[in-house]
């Protein structure tokens, strides 16, 4: 699991430095498309980022149009921040070869063995997810 981990942080790095991005800009709107729309806030503590550098990388990924702002509707003085990366012709050029590939790779297997590594991810993705969630909370309590 840990190379398979590496390979996919490379490969992201790689993919923000052909995109012109840096790896947090990135791993930012991977975050914004998976959550969809969330406040600055939010993102500085999924991210774990301290929330100027949000403010600057938010400014960034505007400028080149991946992300935009918009107003809460239920509060004004909040911004929420839209994902529009996905409508890029770039990131999608950027990921086909990965993902034509990743579609050769599942077809050599069964639909029984595809639900089997589906529930294996996802299993696996709830597991790192607490274990995130266990970092942050022990270099909370270290910082304080």
């Amino acid at each position: 699991m840990r190379g398979l981990g590496t390979r996919t942080v490379l490969y992201q790095q790689n993919v923000a430095a052909s995109l012109g991005l840096y790896n947090n800009d990135l791993k930012s709107v991977d975050i914004l498309r998976e959550t969809g729309p969330i406040t600055a806030g939010e993102l500085s503590k999924l991210t774990g980022l301290a929330t100027g550098s949000v403010t600057a990388l938010i400014d960034r990924l505007e400028k080149v149009g991946y992300v935009r702002r918009q107003s809460d509707p239920n509060d004004r003085r909040r911004v929420i921040l839209v994902p529009e990366y996905e409508y890029k012709e770039e990131v999608g050029n950027t990921y086909r070869p990965l993902h034509q590939s990743m579609i050769e790779l599942a077809s050599s297997y069964s639909e029984d063995e595809l639900e089997l590594i589906n529930h294996f991810i996802g299993k696996a993705s709830g597991i790192l997810e607490e274990q995130i969630r266990q970092l942050n909370a022990s270099r909370s309590k270290s910082s304080s």
